[in-house]
């Protein structure tokens, strides 16, 4: 007979990591699980190894509400060198093309960043997650293959000019879930007419949640080293931050075990469509509802986590 397998903590709640440079976001995923011992962790949508910045890292039942924040607009900073494209589009790749930018003037750069904004198609690279007939399209791209995709519908909500020294720019993209930062960039350059690929990517944001709360890898593991694990605790955001932008919707006890039951109520004064954060007792959050179109609350994701 085997040894028992040891679970691990049954802990809940939201990390916000800084993922370091050259690490791929489940690699990061992974060891900061191993060193809060958690039994369950995921992320909320990958960075590129190159990427740094905001990688919700979500503990027990905050894994619930993953898919919520995957939907949610992203913000990154990201560092754009104009005149030269290459294979993945990033610093990553193999010089394509060389073309002199000199010609590019911060004028021309603003009016097409203009042009960029708003509702779009965008056509994935192949070297991305997405899978054709099985296969991820990076490995099908690394056999030197290239097959068809159908573009999809992104939003631009803001695309912002914070720096312009040729030939590099850097720009401040608030964009909707599905956006990829590399194309964005190249199809920036080829408006341009010269080119462009991404030299440096930092995600500032991810739904409700900007940088100014993120922890390192470093201060994670140093913590451990030291055996802070009260501190190490006391970094992890409660389940309901992940949907801090949402209306609350306050359960009376009856109402809540009817909640818990499966059963959508009637509450007065709740919003007329949507998606709300259920609390029981005022303050202990239960979960995620929907309003249906009677006007009824319905649960879609309770939560159950351990007093």
């Amino acid at each position: 007979m085997g040894r028992r397998r040891n679970r691990g903590r049954n802990i809940s709640g939201v990390l916000l990591l800084d993922k370091p440079i050259g690490m791929t976001s489940n690699k990061a995923l992974q060891e900061v699980k191993f060193l809060y011992k958690a039994a369950k962790a995921g992320h909320t949508g990958s960075l590129d190894p190159l990427a740094t910045g905001l990688l919700p890292i979500c503990f027990g039942e905050a894994t619930k509400l993953s898919a919520f924040l995957l939907d949610a607009d992203k913000h990154y900073r990201v560092r754009v060198k104009l005149g030269e494209t290459t294979t993945t589009a990033d610093a990553e790749g193999e010089l394509l093309e060389s073309v002199d930018p000199s010609g590019v003037t911060e004028s021309d750069l603003m009016q097409v960043l203009g042009e960029f904004q708003g509702e779009q198609q965008q056509l994935p690279p192949m070297y991305s997650a997405i899978k054709h007939q099985g296969e991820r399209l990076y490995k099908l791209a690394r056999q030197g293959l290239e097959v068809e995709r159908e573009p999809r519908t992104i939003h631009i909500h803001a695309l912002n000019l914070l720096s312009f020294d040729l030939p590099e720019c850097v720009l401040d993209v608030h964009c909707s879930k599905g956006t990829y930062v590399r194309t964005l960039a190249e199809d920036i350059g080829k408006r341009l007419g010269c080119g462009a690929h991404v030299i440096g990517l930092r995600r500032t944001g991810v739904g409700p949640y900007d940088d100014q709360s993120m922890v390192t890898l470093e201060q994670v593991q140093s913590a451990f080293a030291d055996k802070r694990f009260e501190e190490m605790d006391n970094w992890m955001l409660p389940l309901e931050s992940a949907l801090a932008e949402w209306p609350e919707v306050k359960l009376t006890p009856d109402a809540a075990f009817y909640m818990q039951q499966g059963q959508p109520i009637l509450v007065p004064n709740a919003p007329t469509s949507g998606w709300v954060r259920l609390y029981a007792n005022q303050s202990d959050f239960l979960g995620v509802g929907q309003i249906l179109e009677d006007g009824r609350v319905a649960p879609k994701r309770l939560m159950q986590v351990r007093s």
